[in-house]
C-alpha cells in the first residue's frame, strides 16, 4: 500500500486553515498554490501556506488523521501547528 501524508493549510493571515490528505504531498501543495479548481475552498480564500504536515506508511492512516484532525477544534489544530511551526512559516520549500 502507498504512503500518505496529512496537511494543514493557512492563508496569509493565518485565519483560515483547511485540512487536507494525499499520496503526493509536493504535487498536492502546488496544485493549491497554483489554484487549479478555481471554485475550491482553498482557491476562494487563498488557502495555500503549507504549515503543518505529517506523513503515514499507508494512505488510510492518513485518512484515519484527517478525519481526526477535521473532527477536532480549531485550538486543537493550532496547538499541533504550533508545536511544529511557532512561526507559522511556509514550509513548502522545505519539502
Amino acid at each position: 500500500m502507498k504512503p500518505g501524508y496529512i496537511y494543514i493549510l493557512a492563508n496569509k493571515n493565518n485565519t483560515t486553515l483547511y485540512v487536507g490528505v494525499t499520496a503526493y504531498l509536493k504535487i498536492r501543495i502546488l496544485q493549491h498554490k497554483e489554484k487549479h479548481n478555481k471554485k475550491s475552498f482553498t482557491a476562494r480564500y487563498n488557502v495555500d501556506k503549507l504549515v503543518y504536515h505529517e506523513a503515514h506508511q499507508r494512505i488510510g492512516d492518513a485518512i484515519a488523521r484527517e478525519k481526526q484532525l477535521k473532527g477536532g477544534s480549531r485550538a486543537q489544530k493550532i496547538e499541533l501547528i504550533e508545536s511544529m511551526n511557532p512561526e507559522w512559516k511556509d514550509l513548502f520549500d522545505a519539502l
